[in-house]
């Protein structure tokens, strides 16, 4: 009986805690548009996974929200009684350490709220973070400058952040080098359809603008008070340490000469009076035996004249493997019929060699 009263009861419990999640995804979706909201349900049903995408609190202008950020909260199984994580993708517009202190209190919201449900608490904290930093941070991927006051500038629909002045800038380079391109192909390649299309300089998605609203613009200021560049004596002092380091490893054989891997490829015959007076590289990486060796298989392969006097070499090395051999059977009376001193070009050579390979093969 009490087995069965543990039972029921565990089962209540379940049944509470799924129509508290539950109640708590229906309420959500009263209050969010659908396609802010995105529900991930297991395969009981049961929603595990909330993602929804906040902005900061601007009223009806929504060309005023500069950042945002996708919020991602993984419901585990006895939520609300356990505490859920809570994740940030993607911020726009936000900097590293505002991202670390919205996560910082997202996940302290989630310890105070155990036991009931905090995902509208959560969307509203993160949606104040956001209307307190609703200001882009960091740095124009343009120009690298980052923003100040009185500067201009343009918010994609990417959400990413630019000088209005250098976005139109950068654009217009984008169209002037899509034309010069296609003035190169010729005219029946030349696509009259395919219109230019801006693409964002930081995720390279298609953007929409008024260029000659943003040319409008002025510069950023700390472009036009940037100072002119001029090398310093650290600087001097910098390249003088880098220029002894590469000097030492040259030396050791650590960098690789672009020109000089490439003079040995080039083919050299025999008769070629420059490679006999070509210097030897000093040995530096493994490249350069694999260069010597590729160059010769291919000059045998390409000039049958060095090819057939390698043949030749090839056989008179084969020949003195098998002078002891030879002496030695001549020392015995064997194979010695007074014809050594006969003949000496290269068909006698080449005869002797066979009958020695011979003799070798015949079983004794």
């Amino acid at each position: 009986m009490l087995c069965r009263w543990n039972k029921l009861t565990v089962s209540m419990m379940k049944f509470l805690v799924t129509y508290r999640v539950t109640d708590e995804v229906e309420a959500l979706k009263a209050i969010l548009l659908d396609d802010e909201l995105n529900i991930k349900a297991n395969e009981r049903g049961e929603p595990e996974c909330i993602e929804t995408l906040v902005f900061p609190s601007t009223g009806e202008d929504s060309q005023s929200q500069y950042v945002c950020v996708r919020l991602v909260v993984q419901l585990p199984p006895g939520y609300p009684d356990v505490s859920p994580s809570v994740n940030l993708r993607n911020p726009r517009g936000l900097d590293e350490d505002t991202v670390k202190l919205i996560q910082s209190d997202a996940e302290a919201k989630c310890k105070d709220f155990v036991g009931q449900p905090v995902m509208f608490e959560l969307i509203e904290l993160v949606r104040e973070h956001l209307t307190h930093s609703n200001l882009p941070t960091g740095q124009c991927a343009v120009c690298l400058y980052g923003f100040r006051e009185g500067d201009e500038f343009t918010k994609t629909e990417c959400y990413h952040h630019f000088h209005s002045h250098c976005l139109a800038a950068h654009v217009a380079a984008a169209e002037r080098y899509y034309r010069e391109e296609q003035e190169k192909l010729p005219q029946w390649q030349q696509d009259s359809t395919n219109k230019f299309q801006a693409i964002c300089p930081v995720c390279r998605e298609s953007i929409n603008c008024d260029v000659e609203s943003l040319w409008s613009a002025p510069p950023p200021i700390d472009v036009e008070t940037a100072t002119d560049f001029s090398v310093t004596a650290e600087l001097r002092e910098l390249q003088r340490q880098m220029a002894a380091l590469f000097l030492r490893q040259q030396q050791r054989g650590g960098i690789i000469d672009p020109e000089a891997e490439g003079v040995k490829m080039l083919l050299r015959t025999e008769d070629d009076p420059a490679a006999a007076t070509e210097e030897v590289s000093p040995p530096g990486t493994s490249l350069n035996a694999f260069a010597n060796q590729a160059a010769h298989t291919f000059t045998q392969m390409q000039h049958p004249q060095a090819k057939q006097t390698a043949q030749q070499q090839s056989e008179q090395s084969n020949l003195n493997q098998y002078q002891p051999r030879q002496s030695h059977h001549n020392h015995h009376g064997h194979n010695n019929h007074g014809h050594r001193n006969r003949g000496r070009g290269r068909a006698n050579y080449r005869r002797h060699f066979d009958r020695m390979r011979q003799t070798e093969s015949t079983p004794r």
